[in-house]
Parts: structure tokens; sequence; C-alpha cells
């Protein structure tokens, strides 16, 4: 990756994609820098493993700068960036039953406030309900992995999976509904 042009650094959105479609140096590598936290997350959320979602990060990015031209500025790039992962994930959840592996709890908790069997059981509900999410449909599964993980409002969500707010909330209350049910009694 090189460094990015400070010029570079200080472009808006529209101006960044514009750069990069007159092949200005780095200018991608700008857009990848200040998507690919939030693009990593939403592909982890759907596959539940590091190496998977590291490997369809790079295939949103790839398909991002293929497509960047059809990009028309109507929505933010992070929101097209969204759609462009959910697309993958959902092709690649689709085509393939995820291996899960948790998150490191260590890196974003403080373990010391919880004995050892506290820990156990976290991580076995936690567990528990990203399979029950990996059971969910489709269109489910993206709106609630939008909504709950990556904090987005239903028309940010209606944006990024191109369809209506309605739609969304529809999505989310079957959702939760749906994982009630697939979890049972479990103490969430």
């Amino acid at each position: 990756m090189t460094v990015p042009d400070a010029a570079l650094a200080t472009l808006d959105e529209r101006a960044l994609v514009e750069a990069c479609l007159s092949n200005q140096a780095g200018a991608f590598d700008l857009i990848v820098e200040r998507h690919r936290r939030s693009v990593y997350m939403l592909c982890y959320r759907f596959v539940g493993n590091h190496e998977d979602a590291s490997d369809l990060s790079q295939d949103v990015f790839l398909r991002a700068y293929r497509g960047l031209r059809s990009f028309r500025g109507q929505s933010s790039l992070g929101t097209w960036l969204y759609r462009i992962g959910v697309n993958v994930c959902l092709n690649r959840v689709s085509a393939k039953s995820p291996a899960v592996e948790p998150i490191e709890e260590r890196q974003f908790v403080d373990d010391r406030a919880e004995s050892p069997s506290e820990r156990v059981l976290r991580a076995e509900r936690g567990a528990r309900v990203r399979a029950a999410i990996a059971q969910l449909p489709r269109k489910q599964r993206a709106t609630l992995i939008l909504r709950t993980y990556h904090e987005m409002s239903h028309q940010e969500i209606a944006d990024v999976l191109g369809s209506s707010v309605g739609a969304v909330k529809a999505n989310f209350f079957h959702a939760l509904g749906s994982l009630k049910k697939l979890l049972g009694d479990v103490d969430m």
C-alpha cells in the first residue's frame, strides 16, 4: 500500500472517488484505509471467523475498485461499500456453512471482573447466538447484523439492502422472533 498524498486526505468522498477514477496514486488506498475496519467487522459478523472475514473484505474492496465507475454518489461511499459487503457475504454464506470462530473477548472486555465460570457461560451463550443468527434467512440475517452490530438506522439499512424501510422493520421484527424461537430460554 502506498502512502496517500497529504492533499488526498483532505478530499471528501466524491472528490476522492473522482481522484480514483482519474488514476491518482494512493486515492483508492485512502478509501480502503477509511473503510477497512467497518467492512471487515461487517464481514466477520456474517462468517464468524477472522480468516474468511479478511478474504471477504478483500473481495469487497476488489469489487468496489472494479465497480467504482458505477458509484453515483446517491448514498455515502460507506453505504455503497456496505451494500457490496452484504452481497458478497450473503453469496458466500449461502455457498458454504461458516466455521464459527469467536472474537477474542479479552481484547474488548475487562475479564478481571468476571469469574471463570461466568466467562465460560458468556462464551457458550455467544456461540449459541452466533449459530442461531447463521440459521436466519438471508435478509433477516443482514438486517439483524446491520441494526444490532453496526447500529445502522432502518433507513441506512434500507439503502444498503436496496429495500424499503417497512421491509427492513419487518425483517428485523421477524429476525428477533426467529432468534427467540431458535434460542429458546437462553438468558441473554
